[in-house]
């Protein structure tokens, strides 16, 4: 009768976290965000109107 070997199981990485908050976490990421979205096109509405005069300070 042949003898089974238990062959061992690969271990699967195990994610080492030491000092980071959830908090901090998604802040960078809101971060991260923010600065890679191009800005937004103008809005065609208001691309043709000149711009509203300004008063003179007295």
């Amino acid at each position: 009768m042949p003898v089974t070997e238990s062959t061992p199981q690969p271990q699967r990485p195990h994610a080492i976290v030491a000092g980071v908050s959830m908090r901090d976490l998604l802040a960078s990421c809101a971060a991260a965000s923010a600065v890679s979205t191009p800005p937004r096109l103008p809005d065609p509405g208001t691309a043709g109107r000149p711009p509203a005069e300004h008063r003179n300070a007295a």
